[in-house]
């Protein structure tokens, strides 16, 4: 995976989709993929792993996790299908790895809606 993950990084062209203080989620065109950048680390997705990537982030129960007090409670650890990345994370990691996530899930639809709406005009 780490020849196929360089590959990636030397023949993208980014595009920002979506970004806050805690990190970024850009699009690859050319290579149908998205690089997520969190922690200062940052992570290719095809799309269909990326949408699995935010559900599984979104199932993390983090009531439970603020209530539990036992020892291991309060981490959550994800590893995401063919990155080379494994995701520790507590629960502001979560809340703020959702915002970033969400939001380009957001941008991602509402790019397919005005483009719907525009193809319909012509």
């Amino acid at each position: 995976m780490l020849s196929n993950t360089r590959s990636i990084k030397m023949s993208c062209q980014l595009v920002e989709i979506f970004k806050t203080q805690h990190g970024s989620v850009h699009q690859c065109n050319l290579k149908n993929v998205f690089r997520l950048e969190f922690g200062g680390h940052h992570s290719f997705f095809k799309i269909s792993d990326f949408l699995d990537f935010i559900k599984r982030v979104n199932q993390i129960d983090i009531a439970e996790m603020a209530k539990n007090m036992s020892r291991n409670a309060d981490i959550a650890i994800l590893m995401p299908h063919y990155t080379e990345r494994c995701f520790l994370l507590t629960i502001t990691d979560i809340l703020n790895l959702r915002e970033i996530l969400n939001g380009a899930k957001f941008m991602v639809q509402l790019n397919s809606i005005i483009r719907e709406c525009l193809h319909s005009l012509v």
